[in-house]
């Protein structure tokens, strides 16, 4: 509860600095906003730059030789599985070329169920 309170009051007082500011001094307050908003890019792009190193050249190679190696051992493996899963499938069954029809019966009639 009075944390929400500090809040309020930070945000008031903002929100009066920066009304004054703009009265008093608006050439400022805009160079402010500018200067922050370089800074704030500034940021980023070192960050991004920092994040999204490249793996060098020696790891590229490798990453490479390991996937070709992977995709031969998979390249044989599927041969080999696909001539016995051939083997063990069942025939697909086709479907009945029968026409069938539904007969209307006798809905009225309510059934004896004492009779089995």
């Amino acid at each position: 509860m009075v944390r929400n309170w500090l809040i309020g009051l930070v945000c008031l007082l903002a929100i009066i600095g920066l009304g004054s500011s703009l009265i008093q001094q608006p050439g400022a307050l805009l160079k402010q906003v500018f200067i922050a908003a370089i800074l704030i890019c500034a940021c980023y792009f070192i960050y991004r730059i920092w994040s999204s190193k490249r793996p060098n050249a020696k790891d590229k190679r490798e990453f490479l030789k390991a996937a070709r190696r992977s995709k031969k051992r998979l390249k044989n493996r599927h041969a080999t599985t696909s001539t016995h899963s051939q083997a063990l499938k069942k025939p697909i069954r086709k479907k009945s070329q029968a026409n069938l029809t539904v007969i209307e019966g006798k809905k009225g009639k309510k059934k004896n169920r004492a009779i089995y």
